[in-house]
């Protein structure tokens, strides 16, 4: 009987240990892949690491960021939303299985943001809280994480870039008093701390440059210009990074 009982608690942690051990493998062919900047490879073995270990937060947060990048890339509308979609259940899930990690947050507030971004400012305000929410909880757990201190410039810039009218329907009407504590100089802070946090990441450099330009600091706009062009593609959009800070530079100077 004893010999029997072993044998069965074998066969039945067989699997779960067998399924961990495969997530493990396919998170790491996933961190090859991105590294090579092949960002469609690292969220096909994401995807088969969650199947293997559906509450894996590592490949559950990795796969939440891979699909936020190719949405990002995606000029196809209804597989960009569908891709956002999933960022944004990745990012949960990744939450309920670690809710205090930075990561998970961080994964759900860009999710939510990249998807507030293809709409109309005034389909934007009903996301604004929670990617708000879920930046702030990372930037808790970890005050440097260059990712959360990027979606707060943004975050920032956003509601500043809405009219005045908008503002007031979204803070008086809407219920979002956050509203009321964005402003411009916010948003340069958060993304400066963002470039400083991370110098060498050319997607914040973007954004600062673009909210120094619509803040009438042209000259630093430039400068932040001008280096994204002196810096090497490392990552899966930065070429197209390059190609917007050229030709806004292109702008500027006119």
């Amino acid at each position: 009987m004893n010999l029997r009982l072993a044998l069965l608690s074998v066969a039945l942690l067989a699997p779960a240990g067998l399924a961990a051990q495969s997530a493990a493998s396919h998170v790491t062919i996933a961190d090859r892949e991105r590294a090579a900047r092949n960002i469609a490879g690292s969220y096909q073995q994401l995807e088969l690491a969650i199947k293997a270990e559906p509450a894996n937060y590592e490949a559950l947060w990795k796969a939440s960021r891979d699909a936020v990048e190719l949405g990002e890339a995606e000029r196809d509308e209804g597989r960009r939303t569908a891709l956002y979609k999933s960022a944004e259940q990745y990012a949960r899930r990744a939450m309920a299985a670690n809710p205090t990690d930075a990561e998970g947050h961080f994964s759900l507030a860009r999710a939510l943001g990249r998807t507030a971004l293809t709409l109309g400012k005034k389909e934007r305000v009903k996301y604004a809280g929670e990617v708000r929410e879920h930046a702030l909880h990372a930037l808790k757990a970890n005050p440097r994480h260059a990712g959360a201190l990027h979606v707060m410039g943004v975050w920032n810039a956003e509601v500043m870039r809405l009219s005045g009218i908008q503002r007031f329907a979204a803070k008086n009407l809407l219920g979002g008093k956050v509203f009321g504590e964005a402003s411009w100089a916010e948003a340069r802070r958060y993304m400066e701390a963002a470039v400083a946090a991370e110098p060498n990441r050319i997607t914040h450099r973007l954004d600062l440059a673009e909210i120094y330009a619509e803040t009438d600091q042209r000259a630093k706009a430039r400068e932040q210009y001008e280096q994204i062009g002196r810096m090497a593609a490392t990552e899966s959009n930065d070429e197209r990074y390059k190609r917007e800070a050229a030709a806004a530079l292109t702008r500027l100077r006119g």
